[in-house]
């Protein structure tokens, strides 16, 4: 038995951490890309200042985020990978319910919002390792 859920089924947890602030700074190769950082408050017995670590919690604890479960996040790599010139796309093919949990069993939502898969041309590895190795830094 499949069970069908809709995204308003769900509660997404968004909105900023305590005790930090969510910053973003100008990436070094690619000053248009934005690196997020959290500045961490630390006691004021301390002393210090706030400490910035790597933020890897995504656009969900940004206050001025909108979230929208049902449209995904935003493709922000996708003009990258395209003006490299080396992938296609191409129509892909449908999903399956094993896609969407174990068959027979409740199954995770179907996603609305559905996207061309894209793929190497001619057998290249388009992956960060392989550009890595070509000595490529990618944004």
């Amino acid at each position: 038995m499949t069970l069908a859920r809709k995204p308003t089924d769900f509660t997404v947890t968004t909105g900023p951490l305590p005790a930090s602030t969510k910053r973003y700074r100008p990436g070094t190769l690619h000053p248009d890309i934005r690196v997020p950082v959290r500045e961490i408050a630390l006691h004021e017995s301390a002393g210090e200042p706030p400490f910035a670590v790597y933020d890897t919690s995504g656009p969900y604890t940004d206050a001025g985020a909108e979230i929208d479960i049902t449209a995904g996040l935003p493709r922000l790599r996708t003009p990258w990978i395209l003006a490299r010139g080396d992938v296609d796309s191409y129509p892909g093919r449908a999903v399956r319910p094993e896609d969407n949990g174990n068959p027979g069993r409740a199954a995770a939502m179907d996603f609305p919002r559905t996207h061309t898969p894209l793929r190497a041309r001619g057998g290249a590895a388009v992956t960060q390792m392989a550009y890595a190795r070509a000595g490529i830094v990618t944004p």
